[in-house]
């Protein structure tokens, strides 16, 4: 019978492996995944290469896991809004449409990171399906916050096909936002990625965003 790991035991070296993602992830944002070979993860992380080999098989492993951090965490930074977000099915897409422009998922490493990462995904199947997932999470949960307005298109197909250009509308605010924030005046990302998301949906999103918060002076 198999012996269940006590919990400190597994916090411990879940902490580990989240060290070596975030010494990969740096590494990464100086010069691209390939600064971040094993050596230099684990002088980074202070650990030696050994240990590294104990979480990960490889370091392909390792970058992919790190790329799956990085994606997870964006994603979920945005999503997280929805659990203090209004009822409302209106307020809240705008919410998520907000988050979404706002940091920490606003964030101009983030970008870097991804960029680096992006790379991967020509030569490596792995890091493509994880791209893949990332991307499709992320577009199935504005499909369901569409689906769910009163507006609502009652096809699927159209519903979906609102999520796709909602996504590309919001990808290309982020990376702009991310990579040349000084570009932008306080809160204006906002303001035109929830006025451009609610034009395409038939909504006045502005309105149901400053019912649950003040406006961005």
């Amino acid at each position: 019978m198999a012996v269940e790991r006590k919990p400190y035991r597994r916090e411990a070296e879940d902490k580990r492996r989240l060290a070596l993602i975030e010494a990969t992830l740096a590494l990464v944002s100086e010069g691209g995944a390939a600064t971040a070979t094993v050596r230099a993860i684990a002088a980074r992380a202070g650990v030696t290469p050994g240990l590294i080999r104990h979480y990960f098989h490889t370091k392909e492993e390792l970058i992919a896991d790190s790329y799956r951090h990085l994606m997870i965490n964006m994603t979920s930074g945005a999503a997280g809004v929805l659990t203090s977000a209004p009822r409302d099915p209106n307020a809240r897409l705008a919410a998520f449409v907000a988050a979404t422009l706002r940091p920490p998922v606003l964030d101009r490493e983030a970008v870097v990171r991804w960029a680096a990462f992006m790379q991967e995904t020509r030569n490596s199947a792995v890091m493509l399906e994880i791209h893949r997932q990332t991307y499709l999470a992320f577009r199935d949960q504005l499909q369901l916050l569409i689906a769910a307005l009163p507006a609502a298109p009652a096809s699927i197909d159209d519903q979906r096909r609102l999520a796709i250009a909602c996504n590309a509308l919001l990808d290309g605010l982020w990376l702009e936002g991310s990579t040349l924030p000084d570009a932008f005046a306080k809160g204006e990302l906002v303001r035109i990625g929830v006025k451009a998301v609610g034009s395409l949906v038939g909504v006045d999103l502005n309105y149901y965003l400053l019912l649950s918060e003040p406006p961005e002076l």
